[in-house]
């Protein structure tokens, strides 16, 4: 079962609440009267199915439920309706976490508007909240919803008359929408839904400083997350506003405001050699549903902050924002179009900056591409009330002699994923495994995870249809999941084919003679690789050699896995499909066969290798005075760990005895000696540091947190946690990776300025950034965000203010990296007007990816375009008579050293011997790398995704495996329904909610913005407001008494009306001293009359929400203690 999440709702005037109970009354007694039912249908289609109807959550049947009126008649109340009704989530709603990323917080607590849908003659099934259970209501005629008696038929709503109902507008044509993209009518954009309030959705236009709001069902028009849409803007008057801003703001904004990138970005992956975290979070800006579809403007004599639409609309020419919208400028056939779509941009754009507490909207009006996430959906069966449906149907069909149909009619399917509605199946169309259950009657088919993929949602059905693929296994077991995240993410889990292990060649494998010849062999250097100690694929070694007047010469060398994977094989085909390699905690899928990346290709110590070298002359300052790459043989010496190597920079082995090491001495190849590793650890030890002050001088962003890793059982479920920091060793490789990384963009974007693949991070989202500064500011912390340079210093200067509190400074860190943006490859041929090629958390113009290419593809592509400026040099110095010795160091460099000779490479010769290498070794065209980049995106953040839904999952298993883990929690957030807390020992924030809970009293002090909460013994008559369920104290608090000294059986987040028991199986504590188990912990509970600020600390209660019958979470409740419990 689902943890029940609040969701705040729309503010209701006093005068208004008495006028649309009126109404309501009203649509009652004449819920038969189609002609009555229009004015209140409105709701029903913008929120369909939003929320669950009463008589559903009960189990019972209502025969008097009709379904809402026609969508023709419900658009010519759009504005009307608009301006009066206004939508949120119910208190119902499903969605599978207790707790949600951090919104505004102080606002008035606000009744659901939608608690009225069974009055409004709703549809049980959802298209648009996470609320209803699987058996639709019975319709007046005998026809059921969702459940159809006939296997053929698809779940239709029908009106008195028995016509089906249109849920949605019919979808424009491609005529139609090529038209309107041409003439800046519609525009194309990546479709985005919020997890937290599947009603809202955003797209992102560019040029425009922020996302358009996609509000309501109805204006979704059947898109999922991840689609890509065609969407037309709503006129200005029917802009929203912004959560969090005044009317009252200052008008005058910026123009260069109009500069900001997406709102709605991911994480930004790290990887293990030390990438800087970038991130984005997803906040939920608005709970109102806008208008239906209209091709009307509202009203001119609308005032809208003081100023009527009219005068508004003349000062921008009398244009309707409909007409205004935005296509990017390179997309227009001509370049009057191109002239149009710049004029409405920058109209847009004032109108943004004028008022800023103003959010655009718009709607969908088709879906050019459907997104991959409809072919990877994972769920629950809510087959109960199927089963209860299909015998009745039995006996029905039983009393008329009829031959009962087995497995008749659709049964729901409950997504994990909280983006996506509620999806009706087919029964007959189930795996048979599945349908011999349900005709055994198991309801336990509930409990299995299912992989599904959605094949249709036609305008005439609530709900789109799909189809379950196979079965998972069981919802509470850790594999079930894993197997559900990889599924989910469209990981490529199956064994390399025959034809991929054929291209890799057998072992024992030695670099043939000819390859010695033309490669640089420093085998004679002191090379040595340093990893996890669990690493297998070694793809980066590193040497140093001190030369004369103080110049270090630093090597950087990359397994070259480009001479292994050519172009057009069958492994670089599968390799690019992978494009990277996924990371399971205990286990990984790699990109490419373990016979290459961990034996052939992996620069194991003691074995010759074949390697890209990349050599740095760099100065006592850091600087890099020169530098040449070759691709070379190299043979190292030995494989430190980590933790050898902070030992030696630690100075607790600084001896040739290998016995310092201790059992894990690791082994040493060649002649060298220990004090050759030792010396040279130590050696590229201080030289890091100094590139590194250097890095952060120039404005590079530090904003990295300790990393949470687990210990396990013998069965690989975890038992332990514990916080893990990098040390000196871990930036160490950190620094000379990111160096050549940094190098090689260089190289290879002068050299093929058209076809290069980098990658790129832009600049923070200014509207975030401003909300970080305030909360900062708040907090009598100075923040300057004007340039990287400026925000490093403000965080180093508040680092040192919060050494005493060190977990204050790591929730600062966390939303730090919030107005970041998502890091991306592109092709250097094909970046779009305005876009910048810089990356900036490393504050560096031009970065890519070199070091980690038995991991990651985009680092082969990379390779093999290095290999083609090398060979392209050789070329052309061999035409111009320059003789080169293959193992000099005193070569002469065109386009790979330091200084680039652009007269050479824009030379006839030149140019030949460019074109002439980058088809010898496969460098893609700048549209093929185009299309590389973006597919090794979609990967890169499919594995980010499977990263993180694997650290959770193992969460929860840790809290199921405990039953309860008692913690520290600081308030981050605070009002009068909610908290925001993080928690310390998990790193994680989650919400708590408080209002309308029985035996508590919640008391909010506006003016000091303070939280006193009061517990009392007394029980309510009734356990429900209206149609509001009030909550039991046990699924916000975990209460105990001082006295209870001795508790055989303890109950621990069981409630008879939901909450924290949805979550799963009861929590029932077998210690037979509860107070001695608690003090175990370190955690003391806190009394009764709680009195809550801002940051202030608390003391929680953690348990594991889900698993069986719903998506897992982590559940988070008050951990108190009262005589009176």
């Amino acid at each position: 079962m689902r943890a029940a999440v609040e969701q705040s709702t729309p503010e209701r005037n006093g005068d208004g609440d008495k006028e649309k109970k009126k109404k309501r009354r009203s649509n009652r007694r004449s819920k038969h009267n189609p002609s009555l039912t229009t004015s209140a249908s409105y709701t029903s289609v913008n929120g369909i199915l939003g929320e669950a109807s009463e008589c559903m959550e009960n189990g019972r049947i209502d025969a008097n439920l009709t379904s809402p009126s026609n969508y023709s008649s419900l658009t010519q109340q759009e504005n009307h309706s608009n301006q009066q009704i206004e939508h949120g989530l119910t208190r119902g709603d499903k969605i599978g976490f207790s707790s949600l990323p951090p919104l505004h917080i102080n606002e008035q607590a606000e009744l659901s508007a939608s608690h009225n849908l069974m009055n409004q003659n709703h549809h049980s099934s959802d298209a648009g909240g996470r609320v209803t259970k699987s058996c639709p209501e019975q319709i007046a005629s005998g026809r059921y919803s969702g459940i159809s008696l006939n296997q053929h038929s698809p779940p239709a709503d029908v009106t008195d008359n028995n016509t089906q109902r249109k849920y949605f507008p019919s979808h424009w044509s491609v005529d139609d929408v090529n038209e309107g993209l041409q003439k800046g009518g519609i525009f194309k954009a990546l479709f985005r839904v919020n997890a937290h309030n599947r009603l809202e959705a955003y797209c992102k236009i560019d040029g425009l400083p922020i996302d358009v709001l996609i509000n309501g069902i109805a204006s979704q028009n059947r898109a999922v997350e991840g689609d890509i849409v065609a969407i037309k803007l709503d006129p200005f008057t029917s802009w929203t506003k912004m959560k969090g801003t005044s009317e009252a703001h200052n008008n005058m904004h910026s123009m260069e405001d109009a500069n900001l990138p997406a709102e709605l970005t991911e994480k930004n992956d790290h990887n293990c050699k030390g990438k800087n975290k970038v991130d984005a979070d997803v906040k939920s800006d608005s709970f109102r549903s806008t208008s239906l579809p209209d091709k009307r403007c509202c009203s001119e004599d609308k005032v809208l902050d003081g100023v009527a639409c009219d005068v508004l609309l003349s000062n921008y020419e009398q244009c309707d924002i409909n007409e205004l919208s935005v296509v990017n400028p390179s997309q227009a056939h001509h370049s009057s179009n191109q002239d149009d779509v710049s004029k409405a941009i920058g109209r847009i754009c004032a109108l943004i900056n004028l008022y800023p507490a103003k959010r655009p909207t718009g709607r969908v009006v088709t879906i050019l591409e459907k997104s991959r996430l409809r072919e990877n959906v994972v769920g629950h069966l809510n087959v109960k009330k199927f089963l209860s449906f299909q015998e009745f149907y039995v006996k029905e069909s039983t009393k008329s002699c009829l031959s009962p149909s087995q497995n008749c009619g659709y049964v729901q399917l409950m997504p994990n994923d909280a983006r996506f509605p509620i999806m009706m199946v087919l029964a007959g169309d189930l795996p048979n495994c599945i349908k011999k259950r349900l005709d055994n009657g198991d309801v336990t088919v509930e409990n299995e995870l299912v992989a599904a993929r959605i094949y249709e949602w036609v305008k005439e059905s609530s709900s789109p249809r799909a189809h379950v693929l196979h079965v998972l296994g069981r919802g509470n077991e850790v594999e079930s999941h894993i197997d559900a995240i990889l599924f989910e993410n469209a990981i490529r889990t199956c064994e390399f084919s025959q034809d991929s292990l054929s291209c890799v060649p057998q072992t024992p494998w030695k670099i043939p003679p000819e390859e010695l010849q033309c490669r640089r062999d420093i085998r004679n250097l002191c090379i040595f690789t340093i990893d996890p100690s669990s690493a297998s694929d070694l793809d980066d070694a590193l040497s140093v050699q001190r030369l004369a007047n103080g110049i270090f010469r630093v090597g950087i060398h990359i397994a070259d896995v480009s001479y292994f994977v050519l172009p057009d094989t069958a492994l670089d085909k599968e390799a690019q499909i992978r494009s990277t390699s996924v990371y399971l905690l205990q286990r990984k899928i790699p990109m490419l066969p373990p016979l290459l990346s961990e034996s052939i290709g992996s620069l194991n110590p003691g074995v010759d290798r074949l390697a890209f070298s990349l050599f740095l002359d760099i100065n006592s300052c850091g600087d890099v005075k020169d530098f040449w790459i070759e691709r070379t043989v190299i043979c190292c010496c030995c494989k430190l760990s980590y933790e050898h190597a902070q030992d030696i920079i630690d100075g607790l082995i600084d001896s040739d005895s290998s016995e310092l090491f201790g059992n894990n001495c690791p082994q040493l190849h060649g002649q060298f000696t220990w004090h050759d590793v030792i010396s040279s650890v130590k050696l590229l030890h201080e030289i890091s540091k100094t590139v590194k002050e250097k890095r952060f001088r120039n404005g590079a962003l530090r904003l990295e947190n300790s990393k949470l890793i687990y210990l396990y059982d013998e069965y690989g479920i975890p038992y332990d946690s514990m916080f893990y920091e990098q040390k000196d060793s871990n930036f160490l490789v950190e620094e000379f990776m990111l160096l050549a990384n940094r190098t090689v963009a260089e190289v290879i974007s002068r050299t093929f300025p058209d076809s290069a693949l980098l990658r790129r991070h832009p600049e923070p989202m200014l509207r975030k950034l401003r909300e970080f500064e305030t909360f900062c500011s708040k907090h009598g912390f100075e923040l300057d965000t004007s340039s990287s340079v400026h925000f490093q210093q403000s965080l180093e200067q508040i680092r040192i203010e919060l050494q005493d509190d060190p977990l204050l400074f790591d929730i600062l860190i966390s939303y730090a990296t919030r107005p970041m943006q998502l890091a991306t490859y592109f092709c250097s041929g094909e970046l779009k007007d305005g876009e910048t090629r810089s990356h900036y958390a490393l504050a560096v113009p031009l970065y890519t990816h070199f070091t980690s290419p038995l991991r990651r593809y985009p680092d082969i592509v990379v390779h093999r375009t290095l290999a083609a400026a090398i060979e392209a040099e050789k070329m052309y110095l061999k035409h111009k008579g320059v003789i080169q010795k293959v193992n000099s160091n005193e070569e002469t460099r065109c386009f790979t050293g330091i200084y680039f000779d652009k007269d050479a490479a824009d030379s006839l010769e030149g140019r030949e011997a460019l074109s002439s290498a980058a088809l010898k070794h496969g460098v893609p065209c700048s549209k093929l790398l185009l299309d590389v980049a973006l597919h090794c995106n979609d990967r890169k953040l499919a594995s980010k995704h499977v990263a993180d839904g694997i650290e959770k999952l193992y969460m929860w298993a840790l809290l199921k495996k405990k039953k309860i883990l008692f913690s520290d929690a600081r308030v981050l957030g605070l009002g009068p329904r909610f908290m925001s807390v993080y928690i310390q020992k998990l790193a994680i924030e989650r919400r708590i909610y408080y209002d309308e809970v029985e035996g508590l009293a919640v008391e909010w002090l506006e003016t000091t913005s303070t939280l006193v909460l009061r517990f009392f013994c007394s029980r309510r008559s009734h356990r429900s407001r209206g149609s509001v369920k009030w909550k039991a104290l046990e699924d916000v608090a975990l209460v105990i008494s001082p006295c209870d000294q001795n508790v055989k059986e303890r109950t621990l987040g069981v409630s008879s009306n939901g909450g924290a028991s949805k979550g799963g199986s009861a929590v029932v504590e077998q210690d037979s001293n509860l107070k001695s188990h608690v003090s175990d912990t370190g955690v003391d509970p806190a009394i009764f009359p709680l009195t809550v600020r801002l940051l202030s600390t608390i003391p929680v209660a953690l348990h594991a929400v889900g698993g069986d019958d719903g998506p897992i979470d982590i559940g988070v409740r008050l951990y108190m203690s009262s005589y009176l419990r």
